[in-house]
């Protein structure tokens, strides 16, 4: 048995049929920490995968709240959107999990671009967009997934559950997604603070390259009898 079953057959004993890609979406949930770091700390206040961070901030900086800013907070609530409204139209028909690998690397082009835009100095907005298009990809291909606890940006009610409910494997699955979210915002708030936001974009494409790698080695992956559920 692999690793990645094992993790999967530990977290999902009742079964799902994308249990397997679990490991893969608790490293997402690290990259979302990342990036966020990133943004937040070198773009100005503003979040890039946590959207209901920015509704508020955008109702803050309206407030006249300063150090906010609210085109940052509409441009990267656009921008989020866009690439949602792509990765859930984008062959709508497919089978998700063959859909992961390719949205994932697309995910990682457009770090690429933000990366570049970094590295020239065309300004916050250059980044933020490229950043933004690719949370939003990402969410939409775990929403099409819908592997239980594995929302990989949004905690608010991973942590209600998880305090709400009985525990057992559920509960197991909420509390490693909030270690992860956060042990990735650790992550880039040191990265950055040694590298800058370029340091912490290397780090996430790097991430990002290894998932798209291991979801494309086994693109049904989850898919197999064994993980299907009842």
């Amino acid at each position: 048995m692999s690793a990645g079953a094992a993790v999967a057959g530990w977290m999902f004993p009742e079964g799902h049929r994308y249990a397997r890609t679990a490991p893969l979406l608790l490293v997402l949930t690290f990259v979302s920490g990342l990036v966020d770091a990133a943004s937040f700390l070198g773009l100005g206040r503003v979040f890039v995968a946590n959207m209901t961070g920015n509704v508020v901030f955008l109702g803050f900086a309206l407030s006249g709240a300063p150090q906010l800013s609210a085109l940052a907070s509409v441009v990267a609530l656009a921008g989020f959107l866009a690439g949602a409204v792509v990765g859930g139209a984008w062959r709508r028909d497919d089978e998700p999990a063959r859909l992961f690998a390719p949205l994932v690397a697309v995910q990682g082009l457009l770090v690429v671009v933000a990366s570049a835009a970094q590295w020239a100095g065309w300004g916050r907005y250059a980044v933020l967009v490229p950043l933004a298009c690719g949370m939003g990809l990402q969410n939409a291909v775990v929403h099409r997934l819908g592997v239980p606890d594995f929302t990989t940006t949004v905690m608010t009610r991973t942590l209600t559950a998880l305090a709400a409910d009985r525990p057992g494997p559920a509960a197991v699955r909420r509390g490693v997604s909030v270690v992860a979210l956060a042990a990735g915002a650790l992550a880039g708030g040191l990265l950055y603070a040694g590298t800058g936001v370029r340091g912490v974009l290397v780090a996430v494409l790097v991430l990002l390259v290894a998932v798209a790698l291991a979801a494309r080695r086994r693109p049904g992956a989850g898919a197999g009898s064994s993980d299907a559920a009842p």
